[in-house]
């Protein structure tokens, strides 16, 4: 109860500090979104292209985990995960509050869950945001960076989701882990502590998910 209230106070605190609290929404906001989404780049700051589309990134990265933890939760997991997309730990954050510890997986996996259990997905992954953060840090200028930070509100709060969403993932990294048999503090600890590059790091070198084979004669018992 106090893991579901911490998560719902987060929530809401988040929500007010990005509307009352965050720098005012500049007027060029919709137009900065829709040129950072058709790749019209010309003019802005690498640093804001990088951090824009690892805020891409992180969502694949949680997809990767919360599809398997859905398997045993109350609610279903991809409207949170579909919605991360759009806006972060905005979407994860009730997802984080709703479901409960699950250190078990049930039945078999899916295409999808097959796909995104894949290390191939995670090696992808990797890649791309090395060069994202390659890109931003070399190309990047970081006084700009700064000023728009202090003034706009698009760039206030992408950057503050960014680090929510590196400090939330530990969170299903455990029961994650547990899914796959691996009960290892020393690499629970050194996945957590290394933003977005120890969760790559982990969808890289996880096993993959132990899966479960109901009987026949349960079968038979479920559907009678």
């Amino acid at each position: 109860m106090v893991r579901k209230i911490a998560f719902g106070v987060l929530w809401l605190g988040f929500i007010v500090y990005a509307f009352v609290f965050a720098p005012p929404d500049s007027p060029d906001t919709f137009e900065l979104i829709k040129n950072l989404s058709t790749g019209q780049w010309q003019g802005i700051n690498p640093l804001v292209i990088a951090l824009f589309n690892l805020m891409g990134i992180w969502p694949m990265i949680y997809s990767a985990v919360l599809f398997v933890d859905g398997r045993g939760q109350k609610i279903a997991a991809w409207p949170f995960a579909a919605a991360s997309f759009a806006v972060g730990a905005f979407a994860l954050l009730p997802y984080l509050t709703l479901r409960q510890p699950n250190p078990q997986f049930t039945g078999q996996k899916d295409a999808l869950i097959k796909r995104l259990d894949s290390r191939v997905t995670g090696i992808f992954l990797t890649v791309v945001a090395a060069i994202l953060v390659a890109y931003g840090l070399i190309a990047g200028d970081w006084s700009n960076f700064l000023q728009q930070w202090q003034t706009s509100r698009f760039i206030h709060v992408m950057s503050l989701d960014f680090c929510l969403l590196s400090l939330l993932f530990p969170t299903l990294l455990r029961d994650d882990m547990a899914h796959r048999g691996w009960e290892n503090q020393q690499f629970f600890w050194l996945f957590a502590a290394l933003p977005l590059f120890g969760a790559l790091t982990y969808l890289c070198v996880r096993p993959p998910i132990r899966e479960t084979v109901t009987p026949p004669h349960s079968q038979l018992k479920m559907q009678t």
